[in-house]
C-alpha cells in the first residue's frame, strides 16, 4: 500500500491555530449533526457569521463540505443547507480477537463502507513476530478488495485484548513483542498512520458514543463478557482511559479464593469464574462427570479439547439445560459484582456486549436479578442494563471510530 498524500483541511488541522480551531469546531458540529445553515452553524458554535462563512467556503472548496440545497419553506431568501461530503475521507477499524478479525471502513460519517467478520487467524502465539506479519497480511488483502480510493483512507485503529498504552502505542498483553510502538510498526508495514487502543474500548466507544445507538447518556458502564472480562467507562460523556489506558480491568479484580490460575499469572482473579474461559471449563467438566447435553456425544468422540464457546453458545440458542444452567450461575455472579460498580459509578446504562451478549436473556436475567438484591435501590433505580445492539460490530466500528477522532481532534 502506497502512502497517501494529506488533503488540505488535514494540514489545516495540524497548523494548531485559531483557523484550525475553528475547523475542528465545524467539523465536529457536523459530525453530530447532518446539515446547517450558516447562521445557524455560526449561532450554536458563537462565532461571527463572516468567519463561519469563510470557513465553510474553503472547506466546501476542499471537498469535505457540500452545499445540501435550500431550506424549504422558508420566506424570502432562502438560506443553504451545508453538511459533510461522507466520501471526502474514509477511515478504517481492526477487532483482533483470539481465533479472528473483524475489519471495516467508515466515512466521515461513521457509516460503513466496507465491512468484514470473523477473518479466520491461524497463528497460536501472540507473542510472535509472525503475528504481526499476519494480521498486516490480512489487513492488505482486505484493503485490496474494496472499492473505496486507498488515497482517501487517512487513519487506522487496531484494537487488541488486554493492556494497551494508546499514547505510546505498546502493548502489554497482545503482541507484546517489539522495542518499537506497535503504532510505528504497523504503519511501517500498511503505508498508513495507524494508532491502537485496548479491544474493550473500542467496543464501549462503537456502542457508546457512535451517535448511532445510545443518545444523550453521559454516565456509562460498558461490560465486555467474552473469552475474559473487561469493563469500559465513559464518565460525563468522555472514555475513560486512566493514566497509562489500563483503565477497566475487571476481571482481575481478587474475587475468589480459588486455586484456579488466570492467564495474568494470578490467582482468583473474577474472570476465573465469570467470563467465557469459566462458562467453557465448567461446561466441560459437567460433560466429563457424564451430565448430558446436546454436546454430549461431540466430547465423547473427539474429547474435551473439541467443545469450543461457539458450541456453548449455540447448545444455549437451542436451549440445552445444561449449558444455560451454568450461563446462569456465571450471570449471577457476574451481577452480584456489576451490583457494587453500579454503586460506585451510578451509571445510568449499563450495557453487556462480548461474545457472551448473544445468549440474550439467558444472561442478561440473572443479571438483572442480582443486581436488584445486591445494589443500594436509590443508586440501582438510575440504572438500565440493556444488551449491546452493535453486538460484534462494536469492537470494529469504536476502532475506526477512535481512527476518525485521532487524525481530526488528537494531532499530537
Amino acid at each position: 500500500m502506497e502512502k497517501n498524500m494529506k488533503p488540505s483541511f488535514i494540514t489545516q488541522i495540524e497548523k494548531g491555530d485559531k483557523n484550525s480551531s475553528i475547523m475542528k469546531n465545524i467539523i465536529s458540529y457536523y459530525v453530530n449533526n447532518s446539515t446547517s445553515t450558516i447562521p445557524d452553524l455560526a449561532k450554536d458554535l458563537g462565532l461571527s457569521a463572516p468567519t463561519v462563512t469563510k470557513m465553510v467556503n474553503e472547506m466546501c472548496e476542499g471537498g469535505l463540505l457540500t452545499d445540501h440545497g435550500k431550506v424549504e419553506g422558508h420566506w424570502g431568501r432562502r438560506p443553504v443547507l451545508y453538511g459533510f461530503n461522507p466520501d471526502s475521507g474514509y477511515f478504517f477499524g481492526v477487532d483482533v480477537k483470539r481465533t479472528y478479525m473483524n475489519l471495516g471502513i467508515i466515512n466521515f460519517m461513521g457509516e460503513f463502507v466496507a465491512l468484514e467478520m470473523g477473518l479466520p487467524l491461524t497463528m497460536a502465539d501472540f507473542s510472535s513476530d509472525q503475528a504481526i506479519e499476519e494480521i498486516c497480511v490480512i489487513i492488505k488483502d482486505f484493503m485490496n478488495e474494496i472499492t473505496v480510493p486507498k488515497d482517501k483512507i487517512y487513519y487506522g485503529c487496531i484494537a487488541l485484548s488486554g493492556r494497551v498504552n494508546p499514547d505510546t502505542g505498546f502493548s502489554y498483553s497482545t503482541l507484546p513483542l517489539s522495542e518499537r510502538p506497535l503504532n510505528d510498526l504497523f504503519a511501517e508495514k500498511l503505508g498508513l498512520p495507524v494508532c491502537i487502543d485496548n479491544d474493550t474500548r473500542a467496543m464501549t466507544y462503537g456502542d457508546c458514543l457512535s451517535g448511532k445507538v445510545v443518545k444523550g447518556a453521559k454516565n456509562i458502564l460498558f461490560i465486555n463478557m467474552s473469552l475474559g472480562l473487561g469493563m469500559g467507562m465513559v464518565i460525563n460523556g468522555n472514555i475513560v482511559k486512566g493514566k497509562s489506558g489500563y483503565s477497566g480491568e475487571v476481571g482481575h479484580f481478587p474475587a475468589f479464593d480459588n486455586e484456579i490460575m488466570c492467564h495474568c499469572g494470578k490467582k482468583g482473579c473474577l474472570e476465573t469464574e465469570v467470563s467465557g474461559v469459566a462458562l467453557k471449563r465448567r461446561v466441560v467438566q459437567k460433560l466429563l462427570d457424564g451430565k448430558k447435553s446436546v454436546l454430549s456425544d461431540k466430547i465423547s468422540k473427539k474429547g474435551a479439547e473439541a467443545i469450543t464457546l461457539s458450541d456453548i453458545i449455540s447448545a444455549i440458542e437451542e436451549e440445552d439445560m445444561l449449558c444455560i444452567e451454568v450461563l446462569e450461575n456465571i450471570a449471577g455472579e457476574l451481577g452480584k459484582w456489576l451490583a457494587g460498580f453500579i454503586n460506585i459509578f451510578n451509571p445510568e446504562l449499563v450495557i453487556i456486549g462480548g461474545t457472551l451478549a448473544q445468549t440474550g436473556d439467558y444472561l442478561i436475567r440473572p443479571i438483572k436479578q442480582a443486581v436488584q438484591k445486591y445494589t443500594l435501590k436509590l443508586v440501582s433505580q438510575d440504572s438500565k442494563i440493556i444488551v449491546s445492539r452493535l453486538g460484534e460490530k462494536a469492537g470494529v466500528l469504536g476502532a475506526a471510530l477512535t481512527a476518525r477522532n485521532k487524525i481530526l481532534f488528537d494531532n499530537n
